[in-house]
This record gives C-alpha cells, structure tokens and sequence, in this order.
C-alpha cells in the first residue's frame, strides 16, 4: 500500500493531510511538515497555489473510497454481497434519534451484561452454555442497533471505564453488531454476530487465571497454552449444541489474520470465513481501547488510524472501512478540542458529514470545566453558522485534562 498518493487538487477533502506541494513550500502560507485540511476555506487556500499536492493516507482522518483505491495501487474492491457470498444486504435507515433510544439501548445493555456474567459461571460450573437466555438477551442489542447504533457505540464506550469481569464480550458485541449492521446484514446475522462475539473467548475459562492477568511477556509453552483458549472455545461451544456456523467459525477463527500471520491455522484472505473477519477487527479495536495491565488504552480515534493502518496487512481493508464507517472518524468516547479550544467528548456520529459528531462541551478554552456541559451537534452548529462555527482541531488522548468520560452520563 502507498504511504502517500499525488491528488489533484480539485479532489481534495477535509480530513486529508497534505505532505508535499507541486512547489517548494518557501512563498507557501503552508506549514513545511504539512497540514491537515480541516475546512473549505482550507481547500480553497491549497487549490490558490498548487494543482496537485500529495497525501499522506495514514494521517489523514478521513479517507474517501477514491482515494483508498488510488493508495492500493487501483485494486479490485469486493462487494459485501461478494465478501459474504450472497446473503441478503439490505441499507439501514436510522429509525429514531440517538436520544430517544437511549434508555432502551441501557436497559438491553444492562440486561445482556447481566446474562453474560451468570453465562459465564454457569459455564464454569457445567461447562455448558445456556443458549436460550443467550439468544434471548441479545435480540435487545440487536434491535436497538438496528434502529440507532449511536445509543449503545457511547454507552459500551463507557462501559469500557467500569470494572466489570465480562466487559470485553459486552463491547465486542456491540462493535460487531453495529459493523453487520453498516455492512447491510439480515438481523438473523446480527444476531449471530452478538452471541459469536459474546462467546469468542468463552474458552479462556480453562486457561490458568494467572496467564491471563499476567502482566509480562508470557513464555513459549505459556503463549501455547493461553493460545489453547481457542481450542477450549470450539470445544464448549459444540458442547452446548450450537451448530450455527457463524457463531463457531467466529469462536475458531477470530484471531486469524489477513495475512496469514495469526492463529491457530495460520488462515490468510478469503480462507478465513467471513464472520471471524468481522470478530478480529471488532475484538482487537476493544483490546486497545480497553485497559490492559500490559498496555496503555489507545484513544478512540488512535485505534481507528491504527486499523486504518493494517487494511490487507492484518484485517480485510473493506471491513476496515466499513468499521470506520459505523463507528465514525472520532469514535463515541473520543476528546477532542474543537478550533474555538475547547474540549469535549464526542458521544454520536453523524452519518453525512463524519467530521462533525455530536458532542458535549466540558472544558472552556482555557481549559476549565464547565460547570454545566452541554450537548452540541457539531453539524447543525455548522448549517446555522454558514459553515463559520467551531469544528474539530484535533484528538486527544485519553484521560487528556484529567477528563473521565465515565463522569458523563445522561439520560
């Protein structure tokens, strides 16, 4: 893949970064290290002086399709229809505003945490999964997203910042199903993809609770054994009769790559099925936004660079962008400091212009906390200003300002 791409500048977008000019960048307003193109009047300033520039596409925050193809070197981009070999792909519409579904996304995420913790011991103590109640409780989640993903992408953000034992199988449904649902899947296959994400790592009940929580490098025989979990998964799985496909292709297979480099069969492209493709990506986006006694939490918008980053390296570059395309360029959960300089917390996308999110505005720009934070959406505060309002400057890391996005509930 191409690190930069030479882009006429008639094709230029917010959310680009700019990393050469047709011309020395002496007699330029433009910084030498290179910008990123945040409004028109950004785009207007380039077109002034250069004909072409080129882009870097890992620092852009938003790439369009054109240019993912021209930074591929033009290769052949699969449909979904092709990519999931023929199932039903339909478009969903947003039903009811992200505030309207918000107690009914709380409850259902209540209700399924609930579930997956008496789940777990349930299968600890029987080694057998109820898969009934499973079933039963993520058809919630699965209605709710169909209606409006918004509700529950920043409630399973925050989420993230509780201590719960059984977190990382909430959240990875909740990515999952929010990606089938951009991806254009039947709800039958929402569904699938909740209780295949709930249960992918259900085998790591039989690995020594010591390797998991270990907070070193882990030896050869000992990586072996914690890799075993996925033997153990298939096997539990089966053990409950479930003979969905999907649900134990994505328990077997959620930790092969794109490449060939994961495990345990080493599957690479199309080899591995479709639905463990979604798994890898919604399962890693989790593990590094999440706290991990080995590793730093990456921000929201650090994760989606990072899968931006491994398109037909380590994942499938369609459902990378698919991803990104459900869960928005500032993800919910995201800081970000707006052009005015203050600080918010991005809780919705919006699906027209991704550069524009809803927020809430906790810091003034000097960096003190508002003693009411308010709820702005960015692109209605654009349409009202002409196109003259504060937008996003950039995205900061978490916890930036002493922030805890878990303080910022509402209903």
């Amino acid at each position: 893949m191409l690190q930069t791409v030479k882009v006429p500048t008639k094709d230029l977008g917010k959310g680009m970064f700019v990393s050469n000019l047709d011309r020395p960048w002496l007699g330029t307003p433009f910084l030498t290290q290179g910008f990123l193109i945040r409004t028109d009047d950004d785009i207007e300033r380039v077109r002034e002086f250069c004909e072409y520039v080129w882009v870097d596409v890992h620092k852009c925050v938003y790439v369009s399709e054109a240019l993912a193809r021209r930074a591929q070197g033009d290769r052949p981009r699969k449909t979904m229809r092709e990519i999931f070999h023929g199932r039903d792909i339909a478009r969903y519409a947003d039903e009811v505003t992200w505030k309207d579904e918000h107690p009914r996304a709380g409850k259902a995420l209540d209700t399924l945490l609930d579930d997956i913790t008496d789940l777990f011991q349930s299968v600890a103590e029987k080694g057998k999964v109820d898969t009934m109640r499973l079933r039963k409780s993520a058809d919630p989640i699965v209605g709710s997203i169909s209606r409006n993903p918004d509700a529950c992408l920043w409630l399973g953000r925050l989420k993230q910042h509780d201590e719960y034992s059984y977190q990382h199988s909430l959240s990875t449904a909740i990515w999952a199903v929010s990606l089938g649902r951009q991806i254009g899947l039947h709800k039958r296959d929402l569904r699938s993809l909740a209780i295949g994400a709930v249960l992918m790592d259900v085998g790591k009940l039989l690995v020594d609770p010591e390797l998991l929580q270990a907070d070193r490098e882990l030896t050869e025989e000992e990586t072996r054994e914690m890799r075993h979990h996925v033997a153990h998964g298939v096997h539990l799985v089966k053990k409950s009769g479930i003979i969905n496909q999907d649900v134990v292709d994505i328990v077997a297979f959620h930790h092969e790559r794109h490449n060939g480099s994961g495990y345990p069969r080493g599957l690479a492209g199309e080899q591995i099925p479709p639905f463990a493709r979604i798994a890898a990506i919604v399962d890693t986006y989790d593990a590094i936004t999440s706290r991990r006694s080995y590793a730093e939490a990456m921000s929201p918008a650090e994760a989606i660079k990072f899968l931006y980053s491994q398109r037909d390296k380590l994942f499938q570059a369609e459902l990378v962008e698919a991803f990104i395309q459900a869960i928005g360029i500032y993800p919910p959960g995201s800081i970000v400091e707006l052009t005015s300089g203050e600080v918010g917390i991005v809780i919705a996308e919006s699906r027209t212009r991704r550069l524009l999110p809803k927020i809430i505005l906790v810091l003034d720009r000097g960096k003190k906390e508002y003693a009411q934070p308010q709820i702005v959406d960015l692109q209605e505060a654009q349409v009202a200003s002409n196109g003259g309002a504060v937008s996003i400057s950039r995205s900061l890391e978490d916890g930036a300002y002493g922030i805890d996005i878990g303080r910022y509930q509402f209903s």
